[in-house]
């Protein structure tokens, strides 16, 4: 998945340089692709019953890799954003799929070992980004399609045993609308399961819904701002650093992706969700502008490992931190928000585009800070024990030693 997904963006700017697209075109492929995601998504949290189907995993497999072979056979821009519209669905399939093979196979074990599984998707990125590296002096932008959809099929072979969830398991905040595979009690290491109480409705109070609000709006932001570093920052870098420089810091986002779900995990025994979650936002943030702000390698090689060590610790923790409140079907309500984001960020920015990225990692830096305020004020009086009516006694503490797997569905 997370070569399917993400090496659209090592491949951008030579299908720039070599395939005559143009920026709002790259924009509008981007668009489709998260269109194509929150599709998927939403395709799993209606039928839940198919993304416990081996058979699914496989099909989403084969059409995800199948969608990067197709990309050189045509050089018509309408159906390149097709294509990236049916990776976008396959990807969010295999993802969602996954997070219940994890949950449900992984449930006991040390909540440590999900967090690393989900690093398999900062491995497809850095992976992705020494494919196209090695050849980008030697080959054309045709052959690294041609080659991710070679390495796509390498993990299609080793994935294609995966055993998925095979049946569902009753959750205190499960619900109509409730992400397949997706347990809102408890979405990534860091967090613990609630204990039973009265249901949802009861549980809601008026501060929580604020609390959850603020989530919402940060955890949403932060879909609009990463989503432009995600997609143009090897462009960015190499409009001021040309040649492999752009490529090698997207190798970086990857590799200081892999460790960054266990390490947020493991940083949040000591330290509330809004307060890592400010910090992560804020040196994202930080990541992002770096590039167009000072330019330069060093520069370049510093942004891509703060926004690779932040972009999935950021929604391991707004998804712990909605689960923490026990609010009604949060995983699902932030998803969609942090999806529709995601779609939105392209389209945001594209005007932009005419004049370079740098504009556009600016905006998308701005908006991250914006989302970094969000989370401060989440701050104020969030609860260290999870909300219950009439004071009852809560589960642990916010920092408590995690006990489930991780789930997310919006990476």
């Amino acid at each position: 998945m997370g070569i399917g997904r993400f090496v659209f963006t090592p491949i951008l700017p030579l299908m720039h340089a070599q395939a005559g697209l143009s920026a709002s075109a790259g924009a509008n492929l981007a668009t489709a692709n998260y269109v194509g995601y929150l599709a998927g998504a939403l395709a799993g949290i209606l039928a839940p019953a198919p993304v416990r189907s081996p058979a699914l995993l496989r099909v989403a497999l084969v059409v995800l890799t199948g969608t990067l072979a197709a990309m050189p056979a045509t050089h018509d821009v309408h159906l390149w954003i097709t294509l990236r519209l049916l990776a976008g669905a396959a990807s969010a399939l295999v993802f969602v799929i996954a997070v219940g093979s994890l949950h449900g196979n992984l449930r006991g074990h040390p909540a440590h070992l999900s967090g690393w599984a989900f690093g398999g998707v900062g491995t497809g990125i850095a992976l992705s980004g020494l494919l196209v590296l090695g050849l980008h002096s030697v080959a054309d932008w045709r052959v690294a399609w041609w080659a991710s959809a070679a390495l796509a099929a390498l993990f299609t072979a080793g994935a294609w045993r995966l055993r998925p969830e095979t049946a569902p398991v009753r959750e205190p905040q499960a619900g109509p609308g409730a992400a397949p595979g997706v347990r809102t009690g408890a979405p990534w290491p860091g967090t613990t399961a609630p204990r039973a109480g009265p249901p949802a409705a009861e549980r809601t109070t008026t501060r929580t819904r604020r609390w959850f609000t603020t989530l919402f709006a940060s955890y949403t932001l932060e879909g609009v701002g990463y989503i432009v570093a995600g997609t143009f920052l090897v462009a960015a870098i190499e409009q001021s650093s040309p040649g492999p420089v752009g490529n090698a810091a997207w190798v970086l986002v990857g590799l200081a992706a892999v460790p960054s779900s266990a390490m947020w995990a493991g940083l949040g025994r000591r330290w509330s969700h809004p307060d890592l979650l400010l910090a992560a936002l804020v040196v994202q943030a930080i990541g992002i502008a770096l590039p167009a702000l000072i330019g330069g390698v060093t520069a370049a090689l510093i942004s891509a490992v703060l926004f690779g060590a932040t972009f999935i610790g950021v929604s391991t923790l707004a998804l712990a931190a909605g689960a923490h409140l026990r609010f009604p079907r949060s995983v699902a309500l932030l998803t969609a928000g942090y999806s529709v984001g995601q779609i939105l960020g392209p389209l945001v920015v594209a005007p932009l585009l005419h004049h370079g990225y740098h504009r556009a990692l600016i905006v998308a830096a701005v908006v991250v800070l914006a989302a970094a305020a969000a989370a401060g004020l989440l701050r104020i009086g969030f609860p260290s024990q999870a909300v219950v009516p009439g004071g009852a006694a809560p589960g642990r503490r916010t920092g408590a030693t995690p006990t489930a797997g991780p789930d997310r569905s919006g990476a």
